[in-house]
């Protein structure tokens, strides 16, 4: 199992990198990111996986098959007098019914018995306010890091993360760095008092002040997406190594289906090559890279891969027990079954943050259908908050709560066309940085130009009439929107729905209930597209 991690010198040097030479230092750097609570295994759609498939060997992950796999490995280098740090690239919150329950309380658990060395903050860890991440951080031991964070005006969360860490690793200083995206106040709720400054400049200068210290190794661990940390690698100076999360990236050495090579190698403003690695998500990889340092501190190999956590890695036994205890108490609810699908309802990231989805369409039409007696005219999800699909057949609520884990409220209000245009605009204004913002939509239909400037990419929109007809948006007429409550407070960057949405209600039926209610009553619901979103050619 864990001799496909290990063996990886050759194969990275059949790739035309160099192999590590003798007598420098090197470091094993074993990393995870974006967990999203899934504590319990998943499946190859990334939910909550039933305990009989996991038995037959069909699930991938959960926190007691990562226990095993970074408690081998570690176990087994060190013992051959390797240099080991375990780190966590942030977004260990929301995602499942064990943080609906829970609060962060069974991920602080499991971080601890595994035992990490760092984590980086990430925005979900936000998601229920400063005040329950601080629950989160009294409870590890471990330190928790954010370089570009002003907590000056939070007194409760100054001082509970750091800034800069410097582990000691057989005699060795590796110093971290960090950053979490500054969308974060869009994305999540850390609230006013958390400021967010740029994270190159909060790097850089962080970097500076560890080298001054003397720190000749410095690993950013970093919760920004990879678009943005290539572009960090690009800018800074003195920075060896990224670690990042954000955007679920799966990079792997050698696997022909990988969104990008591990490592991907990025140049810095001085020319030297620095390697950036990332685990996809969800609990079902772990990432492992080798890094050899000259005397200097300068990267001089960099390889290894990500490691599939299946079948064939066995879940740590008191971490499964402990988990299963802990599922008892939901276990009812996930097991309910809600309705039946003909078939697979595609709910991917990749998908639903870029174009129409099967499952932004389930979801935006079973918002409307709820509330189109109230005089709405259309609906907008965005697609970052859909975060699972659905496989064919029975469908229970604990897959609906993996597809809607945010516990949003439906929220209805007023907009003019002229403002609805301009709420789309944000929502296709990032797609190739794989936005969560991208707006799935129902009662609507619309054409985008992704060549355009961010700001000018709507070509058209139309809306649908009683009749199934469509006509032109009237950008002076006023229409009934209904969206989630996270949109409507701004969430996403949609603050013309918190600045400009008239007669709004915050405080409908929960969206997970709506979805499971629309899937009740069109049973057997059958996925579809249908062109609602098109690209201009």
């Amino acid at each position: 199992m864990l001799a496909r991690i290990m063996g990886t010198t050759a194969m990275m040097a059949g790739l035309g990198l160099a192999a590590p030479v003798a007598a420098d230092t090197t470091l094993h750097i074993l990393h995870i990111n974006d967990l999203h609570s899934r504590i319990q295994p998943i499946n190859r759609y990334d939910s909550t996986c039933p305990a009989e498939d996991d038995a037959a060997g069909e699930c991938f992950g959960g926190v007691a098959r990562v226990a095993t796999a970074i408690n081998t490995l570690r176990g087994e280098l060190e013992a051959a007098g390797e240099n080991v740090i375990v780190l966590d690239a942030g977004d260990q919150f929301q995602g499942s019914l064990m943080y609906t329950t829970y609060k962060g309380d069974v991920e602080a658990e499991f971080m601890e018995a595994i035992g990490f060395d760092a984590m980086a903050v990430g925005n979900h860890e936000f998601d229920d306010g400063p005040e329950n991440f601080i629950r989160f951080l009294e409870t590890v031991s471990f330190p928790v890091l954010s370089g570009n964070l002003d907590l000056s005006q939070n007194p409760d969360l100054d001082g509970e993360l750091e800034d800069t860490l410097v582990l000691e690793v057989n005699g060795i200083q590796v110093g971290i760095v960090s950053a979490l995206a500054t969308d974060t106040a869009e994305t999540a709720s850390p609230g006013p008092t958390v400021i967010f400054q740029n994270e190159i400049d909060a790097i850089q200068n962080d970097v500076d002040a560890l080298t001054e210290q003397g720190v000749d190794i410095i690993i950013a661990l970093t919760h920004v997406g990879l678009p943005a940390d290539m572009r960090i690698a690009e800018a800074v100076t003195g920075l060896d190594v990224i670690v990042g999360g954000h955007s679920h990236t799966y990079l792997s050495a050698d696997d022909p289906d990988r969104a990008g090579a591990y490592p991907t190698w990025v140049n810095n403003p001085d020319g030297v090559m620095v390697p950036i690695v990332q685990a996809y998500a969800y609990s079902k990889y772990l990432g492992h890279l080798e890094v050899t340092f000259d005397d200097e501190g300068n990267v001089i190999y960099a390889g290894g891969n990500t490691m599939l956590l299946d079948a064939s890695v066995t879940p740590d036994p008191e971490i499964a027990a402990r988990v299963e205890e802990l599922a008892g108490p939901i276990e009812e609810a996930m097991a309910e079954v809600i309705g039946e699908t003909s078939e697979f309802i595609e709910g991917s990231r990749e998908v639903c943050r870029a174009e129409e989805c099967p499952m932004g369409n389930l979801v935006a039409d079973a918002m409307l259908e709820r509330v189109r007696d109230q005089g709405i005219h259309v609906a907008i999800q965005n697609g970052g908050g859909l975060r699972a699909s659905i496989d064919g057949g029975e469908v229970t609520m604990g897959e609906v709560l993996t597809v809607l884990p945010f516990q949003n409220t439906l929220a209805t209000f007023q907009l003019t066309g002229a403002q609805i245009v301009e709420a789309l605009e944000n929502g296709v204004s990032q797609v190739e940085d794989g936005a969560g913002r991208f707006p799935q939509v129902s009662g609507m239909r619309y054409t985008w130009n992704p060549a355009g400037e961010p700001g000018s990419r709507i070509v058209a929109v139309e809306i649908e009439g009683e009749d199934g007809s469509f006509t032109a948006l009237d950008p002076e007429a006023v229409y009934g929107v209904v969206s989630n409550n996270y949109m409507r407070s701004g969430g996403d960057g949609y603050g013309v729905f918190a600045n400009y949405g008239e007669n709004a209600y915050d405080y409908g039926p929960g969206l997970e209930q709506v979805v499971a209610d629309y899937l009740a009553d069109n049973a057997p619901y059958a996925p579809y597209t249908d062109g609602r979103i098109q690209t201009a050619e």
